[in-house]
């Protein structure tokens, strides 16, 4: 007899009825059991058909499954008299959980079979798809330990849940049009298919209406209705900040936009995440209403991935020119992270026709992931529904248990131990207070979730972040080490831990914000670094930054410190109390800090090129930036020079009345070739061939690719990542890795 232990994604997935039904087909008794961190099997049988369902395991898991380590122990035989799956029993150790699983296509079909009994069930499922992560209390998975413990089964569906030939076999959220969740209208008396046509017919109409979904509240109106967009804006408080759109299927996509094979094989996976693509026509426009994603080349596109977002689009009603693209964006009030309940949507929501919720609690928030593409290749923006809390492995001698509060800005928290990094789900930027208490709950959640106990919290070095105030009062309660890390190295580090490296590097940080070691505002770093301590060996040409947080937002302020009043007039920077007001700031050294932020450069030659002068929001200025960039059809041959120097030239080019756009690609070359040119000199001299690139900043594709072709021709491995986002949405698990090396 065989005792065999499964560990990776297998609970969730339908991994115990394949087992039960690959056991019966190769004639093995036993049992299989949820053991909380891994799927445990009893095996019994002749020696050839034990080595043939021992090979089909590892070769015919479920799709949705993920086999990270078998363990095979031989055992004395007992007296099994079948093969059965038997009740979970739980036990400490690694855990891993499913994220939330979008629709299958088996699902899909059944949903508008008008012969099958699930006909229209808004919350139809099976063991390869459905609410996961966001629904569960606690390991192991079973029912009772998820929000659809509230909901009994019918005699039918309890009869598939046991038939183990069934799709449903052993499918925890199981249920049906008589047994399931419902959904309704809040404030209305309308229920189930009344309540999908008349939130349908409010779509049709040009309204707005708040959609509850896996992980939160989505606020949806046409994508092809100016007006009705218009008014989205003006009631999220959102001016110009780009929408998400799902689209009804592919084909709808595909007429709108640019979509490769790589892209195509995310847009459409189980994970559904958001996948950043190039409008077709951008400069003559689409049918894609132009307030969707202004003065930006590209367009946020997902499609449908659950039940309730297939019947918005496709119910069958005496509509018959439903949208094929709807604005599907985040239900939040601006900085606080999305709504789950409808008390709250109710408060947060009252600009909308209607609200389109659901009676099956949401224990987890998990917003859409959102993913680019740099050469081809997945490049994360927001790492979340779909991938979250999927750990990622990183070798290392700390065994020790640790919680990484992550960053001020797209925030997402960190919990490490025996070398597995569980990122948690997108929270926010945590600025407001509600954004804080969210994820102190969400953080309390997953260590009961993942059973963590942290022997060390790590955070930002910044002293006034509100993450630091909470890691300092969570590490007083617990009793244990709080471990702070400067923020561009945590990025290096979280770039280190997505390739499993452990050499020095040259690590090369861009980003927007970040606390210097020495009290100044850093953001254009070049480290020599590895896991353990890294030594900052150069940088961008520092500059004044006036105004405070103000900066951030208004790129003329950081243009001002480059330029006189004079030109700062001529090219209509700022009203003149304004330009005279930054301008006494920066001779008085009032209020001034000194910075290397790669990011406030990117915003003062926006602002120089009369691009994007005031950002409403967070790297909106760099984005037009590139997007304006790559309307240029010129290469240029840049030669290198300070940052200093490359804003000197770009700024008399603009006066001679150059093309913006050459302009904005020729900045993009100069800062590409001083990347280089900076990473080749200290390569000859420390003899190290391998540069790491993270930071907010190399979300830019066109400067990544740049300067990613620069290093290869001289022959430097790069490191770069893909499924963990450079930006601070993934500095967490740098923190974890240096707080693990510091307790070790």
């Amino acid at each position: 007899m065989l005792n065999i232990k499964i560990f990776g994604i297998v609970q969730g997935v339908g991994f115990r009825p394949f087992v039960k039904n690959l056991a019966d087909d190769n004639k093995i008794l036993g049992t299989v059991a949820n053991r909380g961190s891994y799927v445990e099997i009893f095996a019994q049988g002749s020696d050839f058909d034990l080595k043939n369902f021992l090979h089909a395991l590892q070769t015919k898991n479920p799709p949705r499954s993920a086999i990270l380590k078998i363990d095979v122990n031989h055992l004395p035989d007992k007296n099994f008299p079948d093969f059965q799956i038997i009740e979970s029993v739980h036990e400490s150790g690694d855990i891993f959980v499913s994220p939330d699983i979008s629709i299958c296509d088996k699902c899909a079909e059944e949903l508008f079979n008008p012969k099958n009994r699930r006909y229209l069930h808004p919350f139809i499922n099976c063991t390869a798809c459905g609410a996961r992560l966001t629904i569960m209390k606690n390991m192991p998975y079973d029912r009772e330990r998820t929000s659809m413990s509230d909901f009994p089964m019918c005699d039918a569906c309890k009869a598939e849940y046991f038939d183990k030939n069934s799709r449903r076999f052993d499918a925890q959220p199981i249920c049906c049009n008589d047994c399931g969740c419902e959904v309704y209208i809040l404030g209305k008396n309308l229920r189930g298919h009344d309540a999908i046509k008349f939130a349908r017919k409010i779509l049709v109409s040009g309204g707005i209406v708040a959609i509850k979904g896996i992980g939160g509240f989505h606020l949806a109106c046409d994508a092809r209705n100016f007006n009705a967009v218009q008014r989205l804006r003006n009631s999220k408080i959102r001016p110009t900040k780009p929408f998400a759109v799902m689209f009804r299927n592919i084909s709808a996509v595909k007429r709108e936009c640019f979509l490769s094979d790589a892209e195509k094989l995310f847009l459409d996976s189980p994970q559904k995440p958001i996948v950043l693509l190039g409008t077709r026509n951008w400069e003559l426009g689409t049918s894609i209403a132009e307030n969707v994603a202004p003065n930006i080349n590209k367009l946020g596109v997902l499609l449908p991935y659950t039940p309730l977002h297939m019947l918005i689009f496709d119910f069958p009603d005496e509509i018959t020119d439903f949208p094929d693209a709807l604005i599907m964006t985040s239900g939040n009030p601006s900085g606080v992270p999305i709504t789950i309940d409808d008390d709250d949507a109710l408060k947060n929501f009252d600009y909308c026709d209607a609200i389109l919720s659901h009676n099956r609690k949401i224990l987890l928030r998990a917003d859409d992931s959102v993913m680019d593409f740099i050469e081809n290749k997945p490049s994360m923006v927001r790492r979340s529904r779909g991938f979250a809390p999927l750990p990622f492995f990183y070798d290392s001698k700390n065994k020790k248990s640790v919680l990484a509060i992550g960053g001020e800005l797209k925030n997402t928290f960190c919990l490490a131990k025996n070398n597995l990094f569980y990122i948690s789900p997108y929270i926010g930027d945590v600025s407001d207070i509600r954004t804080v208490e969210v994820l102190e709950k969400s953080i309390k959640r997953m260590e009961n979730l993942l059973e963590i106990n942290p022997e060390a919290v790590a955070c930002d070095l910044h002293p006034r972040y509100q993450t630091t105030a909470l890691a300092e009062k969570i590490s007083k309660e617990l009793d244990v080490p709080l471990i702070k890390i400067q923020h561009h190295y945590a990025h290096i580090l979280s770039c280190l831990a997505e390739n499993n490296h452990h050499d020095e590097v040259i690590g090369v940080s861009f980003d927007g914000t970040g606390y210097g070691l020495d009290g100044t505002i850093w953001g254009g770093e070049f480290f020599i670094c590895n896991e353990k301590n890294f030594e900052r060996v150069a940088s961008i040409k520092p500059f004044t930054q006036a105004g405070g947080d103000k900066s951030a937002r208004e790129g003329w302020r950081i243009a001002l410190n480059f330029i006189n009043l004079d030109v700062a007039r001529e090219l209509h920077l700022a009203d003149e109390k304004n330009l005279r007001g930054v301008k006494f700031l920066l001779d008085k050294n009032i209020n001034c800090v000194r910075s290397t932020s790669v990011g406030r450069i990117f915003d003062a030659v926006s602002a120089i090129l009369g691009i994007c002068k005031i950002s409403t929001y967070e790297g909106e200025a760099a984005m037009r930036l590139q997007a304006a960039a790559e309307r240029s059809d010129k290469n240029f041959r840049a030669e290198f020079k300070d940052t200093d120097e490359i804003i000197e030239e770009i700024l008399n080019r603009r006066l001679n009345g150059e093309n913006i756009f050459d302009l904005a690609r020729f900045f993009h070359e100069s800062l590409a070739e001083m990347t280089a040119e900076i990473i080749f000199g200290l390569s000859e001299r420390e003899k190290i061939k391998t540069a790491a690139l993270s930071g907010g900043v190399f979300q830019n594709s066109l400067l990544s690719s740049l300067v990613m072709e620069k290093l290869r021709r001289r022959g430097l491995k790069i490191l770069r990542h893909e499924l963990i986002p450079p930006n601070d949405g993934g500095i967490c698990i740098g923190q974890a890795i240096f707080a693990g090396e510091k307790i070790s």
